[in-house]
C-alpha cells in the first residue's frame, strides 16, 4: 500500500439510484415508498424547457412535504451550461429545508465545474446559516469529463458519489450507438463464424472506479435504457459490481429489485467471506500470514476482500 492511505467512502446504501422527473409531482410518493436506496429527483434531462421553473418548484415543495424515510435525497440540477442551475442552486437551499442531502451535478467536464457549484453553495450556507451541509455527487459525460475524471474526484469534500451517463457520454466521444449502456450490436470481435460482444463502456468505468476509490467516493453505474430487458440490464449491472461499482441507477420501477438483488452479496457470499475472514485469524494466531480455504490461496489482500463484502451485507441489515 501507498504510504497515503486509500480513503474509505461514505457509508451509506448506493444500491440503486432511482429517477423522476421534478415535472410528475404524482411520482414522489411512489418514488419516497420504493426499494431504492437513493432518490434522484430531476431538474436536467428529463423535463421540458417550459415546465423547468414549475418542475424546481415542485422539488423545493417536495423535499419537505413528502416522507422520504431513511432514503437519500439528491437532487439533479441543470447543467452549468444552461440558464436554469444557478435558480436551481439557490431555490433548493434557500427554500427547500434540511431534509435534502444531495446534489447531482450533471455533465461534469472538469474540477473546475465543481468548484463553481461548491462556492456557491458554501456561500448560501453560510448566508442561510444551514446546519447541515450539502453533499455532492456528480455525472461523466463527456470525453473532458472522463479525461480529467481525477481531478474531478478529488475537486470537493463535498464529492459522495460519481455516476457515468452513458447516452451524452457516447454523443461526446463520436459513438456510434444509440443504445444507452450494455452491449452494442457493432462493438464484437469474431473468430470461426462466431461473435463475441465486449464491453465498450468497460474502459470508462474502470477510470472512473480508480478514480473514486483513490479519493473515498462511491463508483455508481448509470441507466441502462431498454426498461424490458432485464437480462441486459443484470448482465451490465453484475460487470460493474465486479469492477468495483456499488450500485445502479433505475429509471423504472422494474429495475429497482434488479439493481438491489445484484448490488447485494448472497448469503453464500457473505459466509464464504466470514469463513476467510476466520481462517485467517486462525492462521495469523500462528503467525502465517496466508492459508488455504478450500484448496485455494487467501493471505493479507483476501482479508481486504472478504471485509468489502461482510460491511455490505452490515449495512443492509442495518449492524452498522
Amino acid at each position: 500500500m501507498s504510504f497515503r492511505q486509500q480513503p474509505s467512502p461514505p457509508a451509506r446504501l448506493n444500491r440503486c439510484q432511482l429517477f423522476g422527473p421534478g415535472s410528475r409531482v404524482s411520482l414522489f410518493e411512489k418514488m419516497a415508498a420504493s426499494a431504492a436506496d437513493v432518490i434522484n429527483l430531476d431538474l436536467e434531462d428529463s423535463v421540458a424547457p417550459d415546465d423547468k421553473d414549475q418542475a424546481r418548484r415542485n422539488v423545493v415543495q417536495a423535499i419537505g412535504d413528502v416522507d422520504w424515510g431513511g432514503k437519500t435525497l439528491s437532487v439533479r440540477i441543470n447543467g452549468l451550461d444552461t440558464p436554469w442551475w444557478y435558480r436551481d442552486v439557490v431555490d433548493l437551499l434557500e427554500q427547500g429545508g434540511d431534509r435534502l442531502d444531495l446534489i447531482m451535478i450533471p455533465k461534469v467536464g472538469n474540477a473546475m465545474d465543481v468548484y463553481a457549484v461548491d462556492a456557491l453553495v458554501t456561500a448560501i450556507e453560510r448566508a442561510k446559516g444551514r446546519s447541515k451541509p450539502i453533499g455532492f455527487e456528480v455525472i461523466i459525460e463527456s470525453a473532458a469529463g472522463i479525461s480529467h475524471v481525477e481531478d474531478i474526484a478529488a475537486a470537493s469534500p463535498r464529492l459522495q458519489a460519481m455516476s457515468l451517463g452513458a447516452a451524452d457520454f457516447a454523443a461526446s466521444m463520436g459513438m456510434a450507438t444509440t443504445g444507452i449502456g450494455g452491449t452494442q450490436e457493432n462493438y464484437y470481435m469474431a473468430r470461426e463464424g462466431q461473435k463475441y460482444w465486449a464491453d465498450p463502456w468497460h474502459w470508462a468505468q474502470a477510470a472512473i472506479v480508480a478514480a473514486c476509490r483513490t479519493h473515498g467516493i462511491l463508483p455508481v453505474d448509470g441507466p441502462f435504457g431498454d426498461f424490458s430487458d432485464a437480462e441486459g440490464f443484470r448482465a451490465q449491472a453484475l460487470r460493474s459490481a465486479t469492477l468495483g461499482m456499488v450500485g445502479k441507477w433505475a429509471i423504472h420501477p422494474s429495475q429497482i429489485a434488479l439493481a438491489n438483488e445484484v448490488f447485494s452479496p448472497s448469503e453464500i457470499a457473505v459466509t464464504e467471506a466470514k469463513q476467510i475472514l476466520a481462517a485467517m485469524e486462525q492462521a495469523q494466531k500462528t503467525g502465517a500470514g496466508a492459508t488455504v480455504y478450500k484448496g485455494r490461496l487467501v493471505d493479507i489482500a483476501s482479508i481486504r476482500q472478504a471485509q468489502v463484502i461482510v460491511r455490505q451485507a452490515e449495512l443492509i441489515n442495518g449492524s452498522i
